[in-house]
């Protein structure tokens, strides 16, 4: 099986929004995806993008996706976050996430980033599994906080 990975086009848009909804199904989020195709269109591309976008394809489908975004690190400096790994459920454990985590550190490495980092879901062993066999740390010790639109209202007290 080929695997082809190669950075998103604008075109694509609809292919990884499909992706981003399957894995919301998966994490039992399914009303979760608030981000529409157009959102990633204007986000992703043009003067200022966001975003930077890898996709994975076999025989010229899109069976997976790879989307970071530039962060700064207090202690470390440059570092990019890997927002999301994607790879369709029937292509699963078929290669297709390491070609492209391979092709996140390949870009991270050449952005002069120190760390590269990313969350996964404490019972998603197998991707937990999948990290760790290819040398990342996950932080177990740590907790992700987030403040979402009605957190930042309320917080702000509009």
């Amino acid at each position: 099986m080929d695997i082809v990975v190669r950075d998103a086009l604008k075109n694509d848009m609809q292919a990884v929004h499909a992706l981003i909804t399957e894995l919301a199904v998966f994490e039992k989020e399914p009303n979760a995806v608030k981000v529409s195709i157009s959102d990633l269109e204007r986000d992703g591309f043009g003067k200022d993008p966001k975003f930077h976008c890898f996709v994975a394809e076999v025989g010229k489908k899109i069976v997976g996706i790879a989307l970071v975004y530039a962060r700064y690190s207090t202690w470390q400096g440059p570092v990019i976050h890997l927002e999301d790994l994607i790879v369709t459920a029937t292509m699963r454990g078929k290669g297709v996430g390491s070609v492209l985590l391979k092709e996140v550190v390949r870009y991270g490495m050449s952005k002069g980033v120190r760390r590269i980092s990313w969350e996964v879901l404490d019972w998603n062993e197998p991707a937990i599994q999948f990290y760790e066999q290819r040398g990342a740390k996950v932080l177990r010790d740590w907790d992700v906080v987030q403040l979402d639109e009605e957190g930042m209202k309320k917080f702000l007290g509009e």
